[in-house]
Parts: C-alpha cells; sequence; structure tokens
C-alpha cells in the first residue's frame, strides 16, 4: 500500500505549485480495496483535476495500472 501511496505523492508533487501542501490519506474499503485520498491547496486543485478531469483521470489510470501488475485494487479520491 506504501508503494501506491509514494506513486501519488511523486506526480501530484510535480504537478502542483505548493508541494508542500500534498498529503496523502490511505485506508481500506468495503471489498479490501485500498482506497488513497489526495488533499492538495485549494489554489492547486486545478491542476490535479485538468481540464474536464484529464490529469486526474490519467493519475488514477497510472494508479490502476501498478496495482493491477500487483493483483490489488485502488481507488483514488481527490479532495
Amino acid at each position: 500500500m506504501n508503494v501506491y501511496k509514494q506513486i501519488l505523492i511523486d506526480i501530484a508533487r510535480a504537478i502542483v505549485d505548493d508541494p508542500d501542501s500534498v498529503t496523502v490519506s490511505s485506508s481500506e474499503g468495503e471489498d479490501g480495496e485500498i482506497v488513497l485520498t489526495l488533499s492538495v491547496a485549494p489554489d492547486d486543485m486545478g491542476k490535479v483535476i485538468g481540464k474536464h478531469g484529464k490529469i486526474a483521470k490519467a493519475i488514477r489510470s497510472v494508479i490502476r495500472a501498478a496495482a493491477n501488475r500487483d493483483g490489488d485494487r485502488v481507488i483514488v479520491e481527490i479532495q
């Protein structure tokens, strides 16, 4: 689980203007999936989401691909 969390932190810090404000919390969902919640500064929210949610979708795809390799299921939520 820590691997996915670190990947998400690295991706988010590369995108935002204030990398110190990036935090990721993890929990376990109902069906055993890993739920990662990404929080960034309010000014950087648009950069993480992107136009029409394209960057958010790409971030979720990268994390999902890393998790599928290990047979895990990871859900990324952005707050």
